[in-house]
């Protein structure tokens, strides 16, 4: 199997919005972005994939685009968008852009003219139906809680949203619209950007007839999902714009896709399929969701090892040799990820951080790192609502607690700490000063209190910090084929405490063993006979022992 430079990369997601404000208005921009760009290039990371940056009336952080052409102006001009792109380039890191083409904004020049009549050039952008009895035309539940359907008076149509009114869904059946979506990424490609983040990919083909959805008992809107994912024409759309687009520039493309499954995304992600490098899948980061199907994800359970151990072997075995998997434990949708599937026991807050990113590392595929994870950040802990910024957040709390009164504000606020976005969001933790060196402003929004203690500064000298360990883990990834393209085979999948398994290549075994506990524990695999240990996160090894989160990489080499 030929590598290709996606496969041995790795991944530094940035947000934006929170990694470094150059101006002072609090608000992270490209010129800081461009000024931090060393300090990635230090980690060893290959990618850059930027959340958007577009132009936009953020009511879903940018996730609502209004010009696809242009940059948000709280992030800079184009100039410092093509400054940022050349000094990256400069650095040998690449640039992956986030590709939001299931909707735009409202305020979209399309939108404002598709609003305005049936007979508008622009009508069938978006995807309008009639009343029904004076209702929406569907009982399709929005990922942001409420309604998928929004009235437009001035048509006298309702107008389709699968998340906030302010994100109305576009027309992909209309073939215009295709072609306005390859007219904007070949913009981007054409200025040098090296692929996209294409954001809820797997939702553009909606189903014929957008039938009513399964509802949960008691609850109000139809879990929309398992209808609009992965659509009937979702294959052809995609294998339209890799021939339009995409075959012509050497490029990486990740689909972000809820509810796939592994037979899914060898369809879009097939080596031979002609449509995307990779996907990102939910499975494990959907783990330890409500038992009461009316509040999702919203929940402060741990996650079970056997659950997330059987997630990520299934993706593991599933596409090896016939697809190709992302790898990543958290990003800006996602709680910290030390927080969530490990401890926020400060005693144990850095082996956990190093075990949590060898597990992930030394598996098959494309590894994602999240602003911070290599500083092993950890969730916020907000105790108050007015604390929270993100509306998928704001909007759960005013279903969940005020409306339906599923649950009470306590409890609500206890699942919020465990899972909102929010924890993923507040600005990157540089240094003990004011502000943690993010901004000389007032930041958009507040610091985790526990930036003096984790922060960048203090680590990126330190040989025994999470930075430094990470360094290392893409070092290790960057020098062996055995660790990008071995296949895969898990050990003692009824394991609750310890995750092990083998990676195989060309006659080398590959050892990879993690505790997730507080507990010392005692696992024989053999590794006494390997030829020698790769990486781990204690200063020597005790052979079958393992101490609290300890994690441990061996080779065998016949």
């Amino acid at each position: 199997m030929t590598k290709k430079w996606w496969q041995g990369s790795v991944v530094y997601q940035v947000y934006p919005r929170s990694y470094q404000d150059s101006n002072g208005d609090g608000i992270g921009d490209l010129a800081g972005l461009t000024q931090r760009l060393p300090y990635i290039k230090r980690l060893g990371a290959d990618v850059i994939w930027l959340n958007p940056i577009y132009s936009s009336p953020d009511k879903d952080n940018g996730y609502d685009i209004s010009d696809y052409q242009a940059i948000q102006p709280a992030y800079g001009t184009m100039a410092d968008f093509d400054q940022m792109l050349a000094t990256a380039h400069h650095l040998g890191l690449k640039i992956l852009m986030d590709l939001v083409v299931n909707h735009t904004s409202d305020q979209h020049k399309w939108f404002q003219e598709s609003r305005k009549s049936k007979d508008n050039p622009y009508s069938d952008y978006y995807i309008w139906r009639d009343p029904v009895d004076g209702h929406a035309p569907n009982n399709w539940g929005s990922y942001f809680s409420g309604g998928t359907w929004t009235y437009e008076p001035q048509r006298g149509q309702y107008y389709l949203h699968l998340f906030a009114p302010g994100q109305p869904d576009l027309n992909w059946e209309n073939p215009q619209v295709r072609q306005e979506v390859w007219h904007l990424m070949r913009f981007w490609l054409d200025k040098g950007v090296d692929g996209f983040r294409m954001d809820v990919i797997n939702l553009i083909s909606k189903p014929a007839g957008l039938p009513d959805a399964p509802v949960a008992p008691g609850a109000k809107y139809g879990n929309v999902e398992p209808l609009v994912s992965d659509g009937p024409r979702l294959n052809e759309y995609l294998q339209e714009m890799n021939r339009e687009v995409l075959s012509h520039y050497d490029v990486m493309t990740v689909g972000e896709m809820p509810g796939s499954t592994p037979q899914d995304a060898i369809a879009y992600t097939g080596l031979d399929a002609n449509e995307l490098n990779m996907v990102f899948q939910f499975e494990h980061v959907g783990l330890s969701a409500n038992p009461d199907k009316r509040l999702g994800k919203w929940n402060d359970q741990p996650v079970k090892l056997t659950e997330l151990k059987r997630a990520l072997s299934r993706w593991q075995t599933g596409l090896d040799g016939k697809g190709w998997n992302s790898l990543y434990w958290n990003n800006h949708d996602q709680p910290r990820a030390v927080s969530r599937f490990a401890t926020d026991d400060p005693q144990y807050r850095v082996r956990a951080a190093k075990m949590l990113g060898t597990t992930l590392h030394m598996l098959q595929g494309t590894p994602y790192v999240y602003e911070g994870e290599e500083l092993g950040e950890t969730n916020v802990h907000y105790t108050q609502l007015s604390d929270y910024e993100d509306l998928e957040s704001l909007n759960a709390y005013r279903q969940n607690v005020e409306e339906d009164q599923i649950v009470d504000g306590p409890t609500m606020l206890k699942y919020l700490a465990n899972m909102s976005r929010d924890n993923a969001r507040t600005p990157m933790q540089w240094d003990d000063s004011a502000n943690a060196g993010f901004t000389t402003g007032k930041p958009w929004f507040a610091l985790n209190p526990n930036y003096p203690t984790i922060n960048a500064q203090s680590q990126v000298d330190d040989p025994e910090s999470v930075f430094s360990y990470y360094q290392r883990l893409i070092a290790l990834r960057h020098s062996s084929d055995l660790i990008v393209l071995g296949d895969y085979q898990e050990l003692d999948p009824d394991d609750e405490q310890v995750f092990a398994y083998q990676r195989h290549y060309q006659g080398q075994t590959l050892l990879v063993i993690s505790n997730f506990t507080a507990e010392t524990v005692t696992r024989d695999y053999d590794q006494t006979h390997a030829s020698r240990q790769l990486i781990g996160n204690y200063a020597d090894d005790q052979g079958t022992t393992l101490r609290p989160y300890e994690t441990k990489v061996y080779l065998f080499e016949k």
